[in-house]
């Protein structure tokens, strides 16, 4: 009988052991990638949440005019440059990259829709205010 008790006592205790560790182990995100092949131009973000993000919390990308979400990237790239180029302020491991953003590329909608929902995903999960 007690050989039965500790049998089923080990199964017990293996089955949770590897039951914990599946529920510790949480889904990573794709990186994101945001490009225009024709201007061969690509940012890759491998910020875990974004993807989720960009698929449950940001608007649908027809939402915006491609000339709205063209001024705010302007905007949010500008104080994002700022914040790069001084890393003794600001948060160095958000603000890793200079953005090469230039204001009289055309990127098109997509480019610009996920550029702009990753500003408001980083103010959305490290609670910046860009």
């Amino acid at each position: 009988m007690k050989k039965i008790i500790l049998l089923l006592l080990t199964i017990i205790f293996l089955w949770n052991c590897n039951s914990t560790k599946n529920m510790n182990t949480t889904k990573k995100d794709n990186p994101v990638r945001i490009a225009n092949d024709e201007l061969e131009y690509e940012i890759t973000i491998f910020d875990i949440g974004f993807e989720t993000y960009l698929n449950t919390i940001a608007k649908p990308m027809n939402y915006y005019s491609e000339s709205y979400l063209e001024t705010k990237n302007k905007f949010y790239v500008s104080t994002w440059n700022q914040r790069a180029r001084d890393p003794l302020h600001n948060n160095s491991d958000i603000y890793e990259n200079i953005i090469d953003y230039d204001y009289n590329i055309h990127y098109g909608l997509e480019v610009n829709y996920k550029l702009y929902n990753y500003f408001k995903f980083v103010e959305y999960k490290y609670k910046e205010h860009l």
